[in-house]
């Protein structure tokens, strides 16, 4: 996978660092489970899945998970790869399901990436790495805290894992928490 050439197409799609930020986390967060699960010769696959999920997002809102499968098509990417893309918006913006154990850690960390992002914004440090999984819970049961963070969706994805959601809680702020430094490298893609 050429991280380079799909963080070109990302940036050319999103012009909001918000957006660009996310895919950011979200790859960077792939790569981290797929180390962690076993699938260190897939990392970079991951990663780039992680951060092209939400490539139409920023221009096409209303065909999200839709418009994304044309363009990765134009752009030479593969039908596994748009596939394993456009199944993390299963049963919200998209009839494809998660099958795979990486579509199905897509699935469920991007609403809960957003949310721990939310919550470090909300520290006097900004930062997740002194964030423990206690503040995270309590923020995750606060229903009016990061109110477009869907709790049915995360909880979705745990249970198509066969994780508890403390364990999916703990792992992703974990892969946060180690991919901090250079989530906050806005470089980091550049090079």
């Amino acid at each position: 996978m050429d991280k380079k050439k799909a963080w070109e197409l990302l940036k050319e799609y999103n012009k909001e660092p918000f957006h660009i930020k996310h895919a950011q986390t979200v790859a960077l967060c792939m790569r981290y489970f797929a180390e962690q699960l076993g699938y260190k010769d897939e990392a970079d696959y991951w990663e780039v899945v992680g951060m092209l999920h939400d490539l139409d997002f920023g221009m096409y809102p209303e065909e999200h998970c839709t418009k994304v499968r044309e363009i990765l098509k134009e752009n030479g990417y593969d039908d596994k790869f748009i596939y394993s893309v456009a199944c993390h918006g299963y049963g919200l913006c998209s009839e494809l399901e998660p099958k795979h154990e990486m579509e199905k850690i897509l699935f469920a960390t991007d609403e809960l990436t957003g949310l721990i992002g939310a919550c470090a914004l909300m520290r006097p440090s900004k930062s997740t790495k002194d964030m423990e999984l206690k503040s995270l819970k309590k923020k995750f049961k606060d229903k009016s805290f990061a109110a477009g963070c869907s709790r049915d969706v995360i909880k979705q994805g745990a249970e198509m894992l066969g994780y508890e959601l403390d364990k999916l809680l703990g792992d992703t702020l974990l892969a946060m928490q180690t991919c901090e430094d250079d989530i906050n490298n806005e470089a980091y893609y550049e090079n």
